[in-house]
């Protein structure tokens, strides 16, 4: 063994075993006993996967080297990149730079993984220069958390959400999706989903129809919207349609998400919304079941 994979064996030998590991053995252990066999080796695949992609997380240097490997060229798909961090008494910042790896389109790779490290380091530089000033000014309180959640991770596609929560006394959240067609080398649009423009009024009546009956289901939940039960009560900035360039994703189910960010169409305390939009509402204006079924 040559001295970079010792090296790497010992890198990956300290890597703490995740908490969620637990659940994963006490789980299995619960299973009948003529199980047994098969849930001793069930628990060592679930527990070599799991200390795999804490490694991954963990490490830069041993997901880059994994990578490299070439049974595991495949494997490895989004590893965080770089992290800037600032951490102060009143000033706190964390900021994870997604890379997208094994992709045969390298240009559309090269392409966002550039876009996620300049949107980042513009971040922090922002940030820099917003914490400098409050200094100058007396001091304040100021956070950002930017990471990334890997939505969706099939044969064909991966969704990748992109967050960024800003701290400055109360807190506002944004979320932006990508979702690359990875057999075909593509990154999908929301427009191009659709034969034509019908697709937002489609969308947005879906959407309204939703936050109404979840609203009438549970009167802890609120949207602004107009709700025609309702007389009298419409917030003065309702929702009317989505955007054509929407913030969306597909879903493992091959479902088209809609997502809207803290206080675009809700309270502060709704947080980040989703709606999952039944396939029968799309289903004649879609150009293809390729993607959405």
């Amino acid at each position: 063994m040559d001295k970079k994979m010792e090296a790497l064996m010992k890198e990956y030998n300290d890597i703490p075993i995740p908490s969620q590991l637990d659940f994963v053995v006490k789980k299995a252990l619960k299973q009948k006993p003529k199980k047994r066999i098969m849930t001793k080796v069930a628990v060592g695949l679930a527990a070599s996967a799991a200390i795999f992609i804490g490694g991954l997380n963990a490490s830069q240097t041993f997901a880059m080297t994994m990578a490299e490997v070439p049974v595991l060229k495949n494997v490895v798909k989004v590893l965080t990149f770089r992290e800037f961090k600032v951490d102060e008494e009143t000033y706190h910042a964390d900021i994870k730079v997604p890379s997208i790896n094994n992709l045969d389109n390298k240009e559309l790779q090269s392409t966002l993984n550039q876009k996620y490290l300049k949107e980042s380091e513009e971040l922090y530089q922002q940030f820099q220069a917003d914490m400098k000033d409050l200094k100058e000014s007396g001091g304040g309180h100021l956070g950002i958390e930017n990471g990334y959640e890997v939505k969706t991770d099939t044969d064909q596609l991966l969704s990748i959400g992109r967050y960024t929560v800003n701290t400055v006394g109360s807190s506002s959240t944004t979320f932006h999706f990508d979702t690359i067609d990875k057999k075909n080398k593509l990154l999908i649009t929301l427009p191009s989903l659709f034969k034509s423009d019908a697709y937002v009024d489609l969308i947005s009546n879906e959407i309204k129809k939703q936050m109404i009956t979840q609203m009438e289901q549970d009167s802890d939940l609120t949207y602004w919207v107009k709700n025609p039960n309702k007389e009298g009560n419409d917030p003065l900035d309702t929702f009317e349609k989505i955007k054509p360039d929407q913030n969306f994703y597909i879903n493992k189910n091959n479902k088209l998400v809609i997502s809207f960010d803290k206080y675009e169409v809700a309270p502060g305390y709704m947080g980040i919304v989703e709606f999952v939009i039944p396939t029968d509402v799309l289903k004649d204006t879609l150009v293809s079941d390729e993607y959405i079924k």
